[in-house]
């Protein structure tokens, strides 16, 4: 199992803060762009993840949120916060995002259902790559677990995506190598220990 750490800090400095490189692909072909994440805890307002991706036109068809965005060239982070099942966050760079929760692929429920909204995104471009900023709220976390109490040491589980079913060529990279005969993102045995840390 990888491990990483996540960063708790009021003004996250990305220049700073760790990379997990999403560079474990165990489908697909020999389309494998760069992408990284980078993932920071700012006390008592939520998590904020920031994934980057190196391409330079990515594709970008679905500008709604919870459209099927998986099928565009898609970034994505996964965590179970607590016990229990796991929020997913996919966003394509149009910043549509699809966001839901669940313990497993089929059993699901989208997030603004649960707490009243879904993540925050803000996208960055420029001409040979693009960024999803997702900002996960605590008030967020707490309408999904009950409870949000985070520290120095505290642990999550996760995994960071890079994907595109219906590109040109489908790719799917992960952080956190997923052991499946077929692609599968929905599989948090798989996922990453994630440590706060100051």
């Amino acid at each position: 199992m990888k491990t990483y750490e996540i960063k708790i800090t009021d003004k996250p400095d990305w220049r700073k803060i760790k990379k997990a490189e999403i560079n474990e692909y165990v489908w697909g072909g020999e389309y494998r762009p760069r992408a990284y994440a980078q993932l920071v805890y700012v006390p008592f307002k939520g998590f904020v993840c920031r994934l980057t991706a190196y391409e330079s036109d990515p594709k970008a068809v679905y500008k709604n949120d919870m459209d099927p965005v998986y099928k565009d060239s898609c970034l994505e982070f996964f965590a179970r916060y607590r016990e229990g099942g796991y929020i997913n966050c996919e966003v394509n760079s149009n910043g549509a995002i699809l966001s839901a929760y669940g313990d497993g692929r089929g059993n699901r429920a989208p997030l603004d259902k649960i707490a009243g909204r879904l993540p925050t995104v803000t996208i960055y471009k420029n001409k040979n790559r693009w960024t999803a900023e997702i900002s996960i709220g605590i008030d967020i976390i707490k309408a999904v677990y009950g409870r949000t109490l985070y520290k120095e040491n505290s642990v999550i589980y996760g995994n960071f995506y890079k994907c595109g079913d219906d590109c040109e060529f489908p790719h799917y990279g992960s952080f956190s190598p997923v052991d499946t005969e077929k692609p599968d993102f929905h599989r948090p045995e798989y996922f990453a220990k994630m440590t706060l840390v100051k």
